[in-house]
């Protein structure tokens, strides 16, 4: 039975290119990049070729990227680092409430600590709107801590207009924006975006699992969450994971937006064109979504029964973030939709392997899937 994987939000099959590059660090390039010796000044190179392939992808500049075990690393060292660094300007943190759990549960746990977190709510669509961050940012906000693109439905956040928000109501804040799932798939860059923090990780772009990185603006100070050598200087110290970092860069180099956003788009059009034959399903993601995320309600099948039944069938979807580890989806809470849509949702995630045979024959199971457990 052949495989069809279509969940690549959760994350993406790491490239040839990737696994060629982590190999080959891993066997022969395999010194401390803080070593004074050759091996490790191969090793160093390694980090740091990487490093530029980065800076080079977000329009960063030299010393402002950073490399974490991942996105939730580096949005918990944002997150935490930028309000304790700026604690004494202010107490109150903007963020929403259908973030990432890794930005989610710090903001949770700072408003246990005392802080006055605000979480906008999003639309039936999945959308915040520019005029809810206008209304709740002001003089005394030290953190606005916003998702480019929706994990879940795929939504995205106007985040390139924040920063004048920022400026206009004279706000000390700092401006944080993941970007896990859009890096790799629209356009991502950190000078255009304004952005004083930014967090991408390399499991999602076909790079490997366990390496992420920080986008920190230059002169911007934040308080380290680990403490130890001098690496990364000092933001996020400890020996690199070369073999890895080097990956993710070599996982970067492949990146196409054009090409490979077209091909997307036209899956998730035809994706949609046919699902209205499917009478049953509801659509969940807004048109304006990205085209790499579809999120749907069957209405009739509980998402666990349908994603077994697709699984045994050699079908990959999720039934929401693969961090909520299969619990209800607090963004379609958050978004209002009705008991039974959450209770049925599952999550398509394309990628630029996949293809339209792909889509159809996940069309004709999840018809059979319905037909045959609405009877069960």
């Amino acid at each position: 039975m052949s495989e069809i994987y279509l969940d690549n939000s959760a994350t993406t099959r790491p490239c040839r290119a990737a696994v060629d590059k982590i190999v080959e660090v891993l066997t022969t390039k395999f010194g401390n990049p803080s070593s004074l010796h050759e091996k490790g000044f191969e090793a160093e190179k390694e980090v740091e070729g990487a490093r530029k392939i980065l800076e080079k992808s977000l329009n960063a500049t030299e010393g402002e990227i950073f490399f974490t075990s991942g996105g939730t690393e580096a949005n918990n060292l944002a997150v935490f680092g930028a309000v304790n660094a700026n604690k004494r300007r202010g107490n109150k943190i903007v963020t929403t409430s259908i973030e990432h759990s890794s930005v989610h549960n710090p903001a949770q746990e700072l408003e246990k600590q005392g802080y006055d977190v605000v979480y906008l709510r999003p639309d039936a669509n999945g959308r915040v709107l520019i005029e809810q961050i206008e209304e709740a940012v002001d003089a005394d906000t030290i953190l606005v801590s916003v998702m480019m693109v929706n994990n879940e439905v795929g939504s995205i956040f106007p985040v390139e207009k924040i920063k004048g928000v920022i400026e206009g109501r004279k706000s000390p804040a700092l401006l944080h924006v993941d970007a896990v799932q859009a890096f790799g798939k629209i356009p991502v860059n950190a000078e255009k975006l304004g952005v004083d923090l930014l967090t991408v990780s390399a499991h999602k772009i076909h790079g490997p699992k366990g390496v992420g990185a920080l986008f920190k603006r230059r002169g911007m100070r934040i308080i380290p969450r680990t403490y130890g050598g001098e690496q990364q200087q000092g933001v996020r110290p400890g020996t690199e994971a070369v073999s890895l970092i080097a990956g993710f860069g070599a996982a970067v180099e492949q990146i196409e937006l054009g090409p490979q956003g077209d091909k997307i788009t036209n899956l998730n059009w035809y994706l949609r064109e046919r699902l209205v034959d499917l009478k049953e399903i509801s659509v969940n993601s807004p048109q304006d979504a990205v085209s790499h995320i579809i999120n749907i309600s069957t209405n009739e099948i509980k998402s666990e029964t349908m994603l077994h039944f697709l699984s045994s069938r050699g079908i990959f979807v999720s039934s929401g973030s693969a961090c909520a580890k299969g619990k209800r989806s607090r963004v379609l809470r958050e978004m209002g939709l009705p008991e039974r849509r959450i209770d049925t949702a599952l999550r398509i995630s394309f990628s630029r392997e996949n293809t339209r045979a792909d889509v159809e024959e996940l069309l004709l199971q999840l018809k059979v899937g319905i037909e045959t457990l609405a009877h069960i």
